[in-house]
Order: structure tokens, then C-alpha cells, then sequence
């Protein structure tokens, strides 16, 4: 009964790691370029967001599939994404990334430009003055994206189904497993399983709120300072 509450959490860790690195670097990137698509490639990233996740699990699965573009070349190599466990961090991943880049954006936009040049006119280099000062006055912005993307992908169903499927002890993570307790009419187990997942989204929830108020807290301070 523990093995779905085991695999949401590998599956979410996994895809929050993915997409915090993602997520981050493209928000930098796409802050910095001027690009004269700019726009088409920042609704394709948030693409996701408004997708159903059904349709953004069957695009992964024509995308990756034997006959896929990216898939053909995989199988190749004797790599196959399609209903395995890889394909459940990748479904996860790719749905909770837009929460990322976008509060990654958030974070980054915030940043005074003026602290980077001081920085920069002192001697350090980019990638310094990024670890140095960006990052960290970004932080809030990254740390809350990080939240929303764990629990985004703890909760991630369709996309997950069609990419990855419904296999016990592989891809069967806590939604799929709710999915398959009512459908076979385990009342018990569901009742199991639908406990842990709002115990677990609550607290990241509270989370959420507390940073939101501990930050606005910082804010406040800074001012009347």
C-alpha cells in the first residue's frame, strides 16, 4: 500500500529537480534575450499550464513514442520512455514547468538591474555576479516555484496515464492508484490514499503561505527601515 505514496514522491522529487535547473536557467534566458519571437517561445513554455493534461500526455507519448521523433532515435539505443518510470517523471516534469519558469521570471524580474552592473564594475564576472547576487536576491521567487512544482507534480494524473500508464510498482503513483481503488470499488483504499495525498497537499500549501507572509514580513521591515 505504500509502494504509489513511495513512487509519487520519487516521481515529484525527481521531476522538481528537473525542472527547478529548467526552469531557472530558461527564465534567465529568456529575461536576457531579445529575441523577436520572444513571445511565441514564452507561450510555448506556458503551453502546459492550459493544455488538458491528457493532451499533453499523448503529444510526450507521439513525441517520445518508438515512432516519435525523439523516440526513434532513443530506441535506437535501446531506451524506451513509454510506460516506464522514466516517462512518469518526464509527464511530471513537463506539466509542472511552466509553475517554475514562471516564478523563476517572477523572481528574476525583481532584481535590480543596478545591483548586477555594481556588481559587474567591481570586477565580477557573470556566472559570479549570478551565484553572488541574482540568485539570492531571486530566491523567493525560485524557492516558492519549487513548492508549486513538487505539489503540481505529486498531483499530476493524465499526462501521467498516457505517457507513462498505470503500472503497479512502476508508474502507479497515488492518483492513478486512487483511479484504480475506485474502479475495482476498494473503498478502503482509496480512503488511504486520498487521506495521505491531503494531508500532503495541505502541508505544502501551508508552506506556500507561510513563506508568502514571512517574506511580506521582510518587505515591510526593509521599508519602514
Amino acid at each position: 500500500m505504500w509502494t504509489p505514496v513511495w513512487l509519487s514522491l520519487q516521481v515529484a522529487g525527481l521531476a522538481t529537480l528537473i525542472v527547478a535547473v529548467l526552469g531557472m536557467l530558461t527564465a534567465r534566458w529568456m529575461q536576457q534575450t531579445r529575441l523577436p519571437f520572444k513571445e511565441l517561445l514564452d507561450s510555448l513554455f506556458l503551453l502546459p499550464m492550459v493544455l488538458p493534461p491528457t493532451i499533453t500526455g499523448f503529444l510526450l507519448l507521439w513525441f517520445l513514442g518508438k515512432k516519435g521523433p525523439v523516440g526513434e532515435m532513443l530506441a535506437s539505443f535501446g531506451i524506451e520512455i513509454p510506460f516506464s518510470f522514466a516517462g512518469a517523471v518526464i509527464a511530471a516534469a513537463v506539466v509542472a514547468f511552466p509553475l517554475m519558469y514562471q516564478s523563476a521570471g517572477a523572481g528574476f524580474a525583481a532584481v535590480d538591474r543596478k545591483l548586477e552592473l555594481a556588481s559587474m564594475s567591481l570586477g565580477a564576472g557573470r556566472i559570479r555576479t549570478f551565484v553572488q547576487v541574482t540568485l539570492p536576491l531571486a530566491l523567493p521567487g525560485f524557492l516558492s516555484g519549487i513548492v508549486l512544482t513538487f505539489a503540481r507534480a505529486l498531483g499530476e494524473f493524465g499526462a501521467t496515464l498516457m505517457l507513462a500508464g498505470n503500472i503497479p510498482g512502476v508508474t502507479q503513483t497515488i492518483p492513478l492508484a486512487v483511479f484504480t481503488a475506485v474502479e475495482a470499488g476498494q473503498m478502503e483504499e482509496v480512503t488511504w490514499f486520498v487521506g495521505i495525498m491531503t494531508v500532503l497537499s495541505f502541508v505544502l500549501v501551508f508552506l506556500i503561505k507561510r513563506w508568502g507572509r514571512a517574506q511580506s514580513a521582510k518587505q515591510g521591515g526593509r521599508l519602514r527601515a
